[in-house]
């Protein structure tokens, strides 16, 4: 079975236990900063691929790193253990993600621009943006990228809005192209 599948069938899971004990939110900040320690530490990879470490001393390490986590967030940590799944934990934080947000009807967008927008750029984005996504509210993440020359870039799931200079010359480079 592919890992996003997989994936999905526990973000359910967990999802679901989530809205039974009104813990959405609390759930996706736990499961945000879990993902961040996956992706982000080479050494709990390292531990954790280790065939000749008990599956008992693994749960034994994830319960010490993770003590502040809700009983039921480290309980699919140690079901993942079990299963010889925790490679799949940030593709299950992901579909968490994408369920919760549905559920809110929120969006994550991811918005880069030429420096640092400030909190007011933020919000009128946010707001412009929520309306062409059909979403109630945009949650923005800001990446400054030197390479736009000016204007910004929105990126909601799969569409991408882009409103840069640089995306402007390239539009116009090849509509020029085009009329050859």
């Amino acid at each position: 079975m592919s890992k996003d599948i997989v994936a999905n069938r526990y973000a359910v899971a967990l999802f679901q236990l989530a809205k039974e004990k009104y813990m959405l939110e609390t759930f996706e900040e736990e499961l945000r900063s879990v993902k961040d320690v996956f992706q982000n530490s080479k050494e709990l990879h390292m531990f954790l691929e280790q065939p000749n470490i008990s599956n008992e001393k693994k749960k034994e390490m994830l319960n010490k790193a993770f003590s502040s986590l809700s009983q039921p967030i480290l309980n699919t940590l140690f079901l993942l253990i079990d299963n010889h799944r925790e490679n799949i934990v940030t593709e299950i934080a992901d579909a968490y993600f994408v369920l919760a947000n549905e559920e809110r009807n929120v969006a994550d967008a991811i918005v880069y621009s030429v420096r640092k927008l400030t909190e007011d750029e933020k919000a009128g984005i946010a707001e412009v943006f929520a309306k062409k996504a059909g979403k109630d509210a945009i949650r923005i993440k800001n990446i400054v990228d030197n390479n736009l020359l000016g204007g910004i870039k929105v990126r909601i799931g799969n569409r991408i809005y882009d409103g840069s200079l640089q995306g402007k010359l390239t539009r116009i480079q090849r509509e020029l192209l085009k009329n050859r």
